[in-house]
């Protein structure tokens, strides 16, 4: 009897199960009151460069309701005319159009956006529109599509053959290299942007002059202009492309209100003929976010003023051979790219700056005067030397982040060493919760703060964001005068 009734009672389990399942409210209400829900109200796709695709963003549709809803129609508003294309849960449509699309109780639904813009009319940033529009029982809502469509000038391994002028007219996108040849001379206009590809270089084997302004700084970065995160973009991201190589044994060359941010290497500079010393002027100018070096000079004569150089996995300057000057500059090295990719590759553990007398082809002397040198290590200034009683170095009214030797050397003159609760500067790491970028500004307790010599920062009036350095008589070290913070 036991056995029948486990028998019995198995089939009305399976018999309830059936039922139940066979009695699943297959309707869909129409009621005008059960609106969706959007994991956006509007997608920005930031700048958009014409004929060249964009990444693919997404959009979740959600109900939020115990009712199945129908939607009559989900489409773009302008339809087979706009310039995004949208793919609904795998499905795509010529006019960008869909009609009754289900969505269940509880459930919800993906629809994926690219854009595609065409030549524009004018060089100018143009602002691209539309939406995708829900109507859902006679409601309608809508999620916003913005960008700013650009036209672009594409420089596909470009040689410059002759003395040439880039404009500020329309950014530059670069694929393989932009090189220029030998003797040759490269000038690029205030304004100009240069937006580079995976793997890009710019190889000089000439002669290069970028010189910008305050108002109208010059920009290298990588061609990514979407986000990797939600809350991330591509542009806080290193290795986005490769340097600025600059090659030629007898070069002038000058970068002036330059930006150049996220790439491989920032600013590369070999010689190797020991009968030539080619020249570096970097002023007002910032090197940031490099997976590899901001600054390599071999056997070149380099003068860096009033620049932040920063954040960067191997060495952020690196010097071997040649006259090198630094005055009111800022070498930061707290770069920890595990912040932004959320994974583990961060700084090698190279210091800031490395000076290296070893190996090299013609005479080496540095000075830094009126600078920070600071960085997440313990020591952030190494020099290797054969001949270290002989070296020529000096270090004048600056902070450099090391343990304070004992005795002091004397290339070392009024020089402040790190302690271990020194606070240098006003944000040192990348908070994607908090919304925090690297902010190398002094802190208002700074130990750089009032240190730097007042004769050499007359010589920069200016610190690298416009401040009046010379204004409370007591000028700071590095590129940035504290400033109290605004409310």
């Amino acid at each position: 009897m036991k056995k029948h009734f486990g028998i019995f009672f198995f089939l009305g389990i399976l018999f309830f199960s059936v039922f139940q399942q066979s009695c699943v409210d297959d309707r869909f209400s129409e009621d005008p009151s059960l609106n969706l829900r959007f994991s956006t109200d509007t997608l920005f796709f930031d700048t958009l460069f014409t004929a060249i695709g964009s990444s693919t963003a997404q959009i979740k549709v959600y109900n939020p309701h115990n009712k199945n809803i129908k939607i009559a129609a989900i489409g773009l508003a302008k339809g087979a005319h706009s310039p995004y294309r949208m793919n609904l849960d795998g499905e795509i449509n010529a006019n960008n159009q869909f009609k009754d699309v289900e969505i269940r109780a509880k459930d919800s639904l993906f629809i994926f956006v690219d854009a595609m813009i065409h030549p524009l009319p004018s060089d100018e940033p143009i602002l691209m529109k539309d939406s995708i529009v829900f109507l859902t029982n006679g409601n309608y809502q809508d999620v916003k599509l913005l960008s700013y469509g650009q036209n672009v000038e594409v420089l596909r391994n470009k040689i410059i053959l002759n003395d040439t002028t880039l404009t500020n007219t329309k950014p530059y996108l670069i694929f393989g290299d932009l090189i220029v040849d030998s003797a040759k001379t490269l000038k690029i206009q205030p304004g100009s942007r240069f937006y580079l590809h995976d793997k890009a270089n710019i190889v000089v084997y000439g002669n290069i002059l970028a010189e910008g302004t305050r108002e109208n700084p010059i920009l290298f970065r990588g061609d990514r202009t979407d986000q990797i995160f939600e809350d991330v973009p591509y542009n806080f991201v290193s290795n986005q492309w490769g340097s600025i190589i600059l090659l030629n044994k007898q070069g002038v060359h000058k970068f002036n209100f330059v930006q150049i941010n996220s790439g491989y290497a920032g600013i590369f500079f070999q010689n190797q003929d020991r009968n030539f010393t080619p020249t570096l002027e970097i002023t007002n100018s910032r090197i940031h976010n490099f997976l590899k070096w901001g600054l390599v000079v071999q056997n070149g004569n380099v003068m860096v003023s009033n620049s932040e150089i920063s954040n960067t996995g191997s060495y952020s300057v690196y010097l071997n051979g040649g006259k090198h000057t630094f005055i009111h500059c800022t070498v930061a090295n707290y770069f920890n790219n595990a912040n932004v990719l959320l994974q583990p590759s961060g700084k090698e553990g190279n210091s800031a700056v490395m000076i290296m007398e070893l190996n090299r082809i013609i005479p080496m002397e540095t000075s830094f005067q009126n600078c920070v040198i600071s960085g997440n290590n313990t020591n952030e200034l190494e020099i290797l030397s054969r001949h270290a009683s002989i070296y020529n170095g000096s270090f004048k009214n600056s902070y450099v982040h090391n343990s304070k030797p004992d005795p002091i050397p004397p290339m070392f003159q009024n020089v402040i060493w790190s302690s271990a609760n020194d606070t240098v500067f006003v944000n040192t790491i990348f908070n994607r919760k908090e919304k925090e970028y690297y902010n190398f500004g002094l802190d208002s307790v700074s130990p750089a703060r009032n240190i730097a010599d007042y004769e050499v920062a007359t010589l920069f009036k200016y610190d690298l964001n416009g401040q009046n350095r010379l204004a409370d008589g007591k000028p700071d070290a590095g590129a940035y005068e504290w400033q109290p913070t605004k409310k």
